[in-house]
């Protein structure tokens, strides 16, 4: 099995995906912890801000030292040079708002799982036709699962994993899952929370064990 095969069946494995970045290192190090606590064993991480670099290679290293099963990846890759950085740093995967073919050309070259955003069918059969073997559709909110339905029968060899503003409720996940999804991306609703005293994050980590729980039923 080689690294793209390896990172999708863990996808397959465990379908949520939190998609996070914060400025603050030790912020980020106790969301990882508490994902990773909850179930979480694929973790987007995303390049929005100045010190996402160096956070994620913070990151990586207590991933590579205390969390072996996790894969890590890097999200809102929308350039090569932004791509080869995260690549080097040791990134699992890569994630992208947008379909650009250097990109795909980019990851083959270094045997990466790359999963273009996508939002109509030329944008998805470019990807297909540039190798990809997941696809995001980006924003899922916008795009619905109506959507998926309609498109799936198109690209039975593709999977697909909707990103932004995908809700937790048991009705969204249910049909999203009946849509044909392979997995799911959370971002802010997966993190709203009120301040908790003491770096509390036990609430995160029942949080994503319900949201896996429930995709787990597919």
């Amino acid at each position: 099995m080689n690294k793209i095969e390896e990172t999708l069946e863990k996808i397959q494995a465990y379908p949520a995906i939190p998609v996070y970045y914060h400025a603050d290192a030790d912020t980020c190090l106790n969301v990882l912890k508490a994902c990773h606590a909850g179930g979480i064993r694929v973790f987007e991480f995303t390049d929005r801000g100045e010190n996402a670099l160096h956070n994620f290679s913070l990151l990586l290293e207590y991933r590579d030292q205390y969390l072996p099963d996790l894969k890590l990846g890097i999200g809102t890759i929308k350039t090569t040079e932004k791509a080869l950085e995260y690549i080097l740093a040791g990134a699992d995967f890569m994630v992208s708002p947008i379909f650009k073919a250097s990109l795909a050309e980019l990851a083959s070259e270094h045997q990466l799982l790359w999963i273009p955003g996508c939002m109509t069918p030329t944008e998805i059969g470019m990807a297909e036709d540039a190798g990809a073997a997941l696809v995001k559709l980006f924003p899922g909110d916008t795009l619905g699962p109506g959507f998926l339905k309609a498109v799936r029968p198109l690209f039975p060899q593709l999977q697909f994993m909707p990103t932004g503003g995908v809700g937790l409720g048991k009705e969204s996940i249910e049909s999203w899952l009946n849509a044909g999804v392979t997995a799911l991306g959370f971002g802010s609703k997966l993190f709203e929370q009120a301040e908790t005293p003491n770096g509390d994050y036990s609430w995160l980590s029942k949080r994503c064990s319900t949201v896996l729980e429930m995709l787990n039923r597919k």
